[in-house]
């Protein structure tokens, strides 16, 4: 069995900030709170939860584009968390991101051609002579005619511009891929093009994909095993069809009770959730969902459950009531 490509263990972000009209007391907010999950090659995992969980917290850690507080993250065998500087760069040509808007994740001021090229430049992979033919290259992967290489950001529709940003993670041939809501911001008709044109890039390249989402059916879709992420923490891990088809936590249940249904005819209990999400700098005791759970009882105020397998599925869930409800 292949090592895992990514293995993330024990992760931690947590923001200080000063309260107060002088800022004499500080505040902590917990955006990650002991996050842990592996990635095999080849393979993608969903990570999904509503706004303000922390998944993209969790995926700019990854990037090191955000230190973390604590834990540790281990890339290809090498613990990202102790790189710095040319031996950081030198790894982080083998993990790319997509971002969530693609509006602002391309410099208005850079021609397409130019957007593409800059890994390229950054990471000294390509002559000068070489550039304009692997620029070529990408936009033929991506779907887009050559003659938008001199083009600007501003003459593309959104479906466009994410294909652009696709092509400039693909640039420096990647194993890892974060996306980061990449679909979140598209019409829904164009969403089902860009995940396809994922999938197909992952089978062509052999992409191994961190797929960040807070749309279940979009996870669904694309994802071979999914995690479900409540306030900072892991609640549920396992397969993407163990999940959907019988999920073990409440939190899971109660988002693919949203999830819309294609038959008109079929039936699907909603379940409601009542209260707002905690806040991160003052998160309840015991289970983080115990304040918008209709199972919870006084263990769940008290006790902070655990990650553990469910015996009529396989996979993990945190749940005090794991197999009983």
């Amino acid at each position: 069995m292949k090592e895992p490509l990514l293995q993330v263990d024990g992760l931690k972000k947590h923001f200080v900030s000063q309260k107060g009209f002088r800022k004499s007391s500080k505040q902590v907010v917990k955006a990650v709170d002991g996050v842990s999950f592996d990635i095999n090659p080849g393979e993608t995992f969903g990570l999904v939860g509503e706004s303000g969980c922390g998944k993209s917290t969790t995926g700019r850690m990854i990037m090191q584009m955000l230190e973390a507080t604590e834990g540790t993250i281990t890339f290809d065998g090498e613990r990202l968390d102790q790189l710095s500087g040319k031996a950081l760069k030198k790894a982080r040509k083998d993990f790319q991101m997509i971002f969530q808007d693609p509006y602002a994740s391309l410099n208005p001021r850079m021609t397409v051609r130019d957007i593409i090229a800059e890994p390229l430049i950054v990471h000294e992979m390509e002559t000068s002579n070489g550039i304009d033919r692997r620029v070529y290259e990408l936009l033929d992967t991506v779907g887009l005619p050559r003659k938008v290489a001199e083009r600007y950001p501003h003459e593309f529709s959104g479906g466009q511009r994410q294909r652009i940003g696709i092509a400039r993670a693909l640039a420096v041939k990647p194993k890892l891929i974060i996306a980061d809501e990449p679909v979140s911001a598209l019409d829904v008709s164009i969403q089902s093009q860009v995940l396809n044109l994922l999938k197909d890039l992952q089978d062509e390249f052999d992409l191994t994909y961190l797929f960040i989402a807070h749309d279940l059916s979009v996870v669904d879709f694309i994802s071979d095993r999914i995690g479900v992420m409540y306030l900072g923490k892991l609640v549920e891990i396992g397969d993407r069809d163990s999940i959907i088809q019988n999920p073990q936590h409440p939190y899971t249940k109660a988002l693919l009770s949203a999830v819309p249904v294609p038959d008109p005819r079929a039936k699907r209990e909603r379940i409601v959730l009542e209260g707002d999400l905690p806040s991160p700098s003052n998160p309840p005791s015991g289970c983080p969902f115990h304040t918008r759970c209709p199972f919870a009882w006084d263990r769940c105020v008290n006790e902070t459950p655990e990650l553990q397998t469910a015996e009529t599925t396989g996979h993990t869930a945190a749940c005090h009531l794991l197999d009983e409800l």
